[in-house]
């Protein structure tokens, strides 16, 4: 079974977090939210998201991918974590994956994972991206670049997570949640 980690923190947008969670345990994959200290977070708007696990417990811990969610100040707090930086410089070098949604590329441009890589984002980190790494940026809801896969944002939020199922398991599963939820 694929095992995710979503780290999270302050301000967090709710929709990337828990439309990602939801949509990668129906596939049957084990997805962890690790909230910087272990504690429950508000989000953006004011709704209590409860962790599973303190971030630095589940950055020990081996791991298929990691998905960032954006929302402020949870994007910007998340591109200034050391921790954080070092885990997917490190996922980046085992060639495992890196995702994120809405201003949380920022973080993976801070962290020198994107040189190279083909991404989107929130228009309001786009100039970041651009001055901080050698990315090629594209205007697509998703794009998917082997191991790294980046969403503009909340609208983009399910076709984002069922993206990154066909990732971990297969599209066949990834379609068949698509039928099951509408979208």
């Amino acid at each position: 079974m694929p095992r995710v980690m979503i780290p999270f923190t302050q301000g967090v947008e709710e929709i990337e977090l828990i439309a990602v969670a939801d949509i990668l345990r129906r596939a049957d994959i084990d997805v962890c939210l690790a909230s910087l200290d272990g504690q429950p977070v508000t989000g953006r708007s004011n709704i209590v998201i409860h962790a599973d696990i303190a971030f630095a417990n589940a950055a020990s811990q081996t791991w298929d991918m990691i998905v960032l969610p954006g929302g402020l100040p949870n994007a910007a707090l998340l591109a200034e974590n050391p921790l954080l930086k070092t885990l997917a410089q490190h996922m980046a070098k085992q060639n495992k994956y890196l995702a994120a949604i809405c201003a949380a590329p920022k973080a993976l441009a801070n962290f020198g994972v994107l040189n190279g890589k083909k991404v989107t984002s929130h228009p309001s980190v786009k100039n970041h991206i651009l001055t901080s790494s050698s990315a090629v940026y594209l205007e697509q809801a998703v794009v998917d670049d082997d191991k790294v896969i980046t969403s503009r944002g909340a609208g983009t939020a399910i076709d984002f997570s069922l993206t990154l199922v066909a990732k971990l398991t297969s599209h066949k599963q990834a379609d068949h949640i698509r039928q099951a939820i509408l979208a």
